[in-house]
């Protein structure tokens, strides 16, 4: 049988337990809202890289620009998932969204880069090899680097594979604590998307111009889409890594509290039978004691 100094054990390590859960659930929520501020800051930043892009192919001389043609029998796709745990099935959703998408377009060759350790060893489990593995980033600071550790294995691919094709798939934050999959066709750069913003007209009768040459210019402009694009896979990703763990503190928390309170009934239960137990004790020695006398 339990004594009360087991009880009190049990309660004291379950007490522990919650205030690591509470600290983590804390953190999350303060992260959640760190990566959703960052995300509605790039917003600012990317509208002026389309206003850039804009103003160049307005003044563009030569004939349309047009998104170089990908190979069909290959592709790229980097993979957002996390490297730990506590994040519910966020890895193992992204990870079926991603064979999913990549089973339909029936590409046989795919070069695969995991952000996330866990995320690459979901892939690896379904059979699927990763060729390179990238750190998440612990903060909104890191994400700058991890960009551009991504475009340099972009380069890479272009150059070695001759591959111009990349998706992206990562988890984006859809209210609260859900989320939801998501594709980003990262390569070619979408020809529709470029015609419509030349054919957009300027919001004033001020025109802009520029004093540096084309081709440097438009080339600068595509990379900061590119890095826009990459950064807010990452901020996304991360959003959405602290949502699922919200979540899953949210009901471990619940869990603790409900053991808790089963805990301190079965304490106090304990302690009042010991105490009855004792005052029994005291009557009969009491009772034993007059019977001597």
């Amino acid at each position: 049988m339990e004594t009360i100094e087991d009880l009190k054990g049990r309660i004291e390590s379950t007490q522990d337990l919650h205030s690591v859960v509470k600290t983590m659930k804390a953190l999350a929520a303060v992260n959640i809202r760190q990566y959703e501020r960052s995300v509605l800051a790039l917003e600012d930043y990317s509208r002026a890289v389309e206003m850039g892009l804009r103003v160049v192919l307005r003044n563009q001389t030569g004939p349309p620009v047009t998104a170089r043609r990908a190979p069909q029998d290959r592709m790229g796709a980097v993979i957002f998932g996390s490297d730990q745990g506590m994040c519910g099935q966020l890895n193992d959703q992204i990870v079926g969204h991603a064979l999913k998408i990549m089973d339909d377009l029936a590409i046989e060759e795919r070069h695969l880069l995991a952000v996330g350790e866990r995320v690459m060893a979901r892939m690896e489990d379904t059979g699927h090899a990763v060729e390179q593995y990238v750190s998440v980033p612990t903060g909104v600071g890191g994400i700058t680097p991890a960009v551009q550790t991504l475009l340099a294995e972009i380069d890479r691919w272009n150059h070695e594979y001759g591959l111009n094709q990349v998706f992206l798939f990562h988890n984006r934050q859809t209210s609260g604590a859900a989320f939801t999959p998501r594709t980003t066709h990262l390569l070619p750069i979408d020809d529709a998307w470029l015609r419509r913003l030349r054919e957009k007209p300027w919001p004033t009768r001020a025109l802009p111009t520029y004093t540096m040459g084309w081709d440097p210019l438009f080339s600068a402009l595509i990379r900061e889409y590119l890095f826009i694009s990459l950064f807010r896979a990452f901020a996304e990703s991360l959003a959405s890594e602290n949502a699922s763990r919200f979540a899953s503190m949210q009901g471990a928390e619940k869990g603790i509290e409900e053991r808790l309170s089963e805990l301190n009934a079965r304490f106090h239960q304990r302690r009042q039978m010991t105490i009855t137990e004792e005052l029994l004790d005291i009557m009969a020695g009491f009772e034993a004691l007059k019977g001597t006398t």
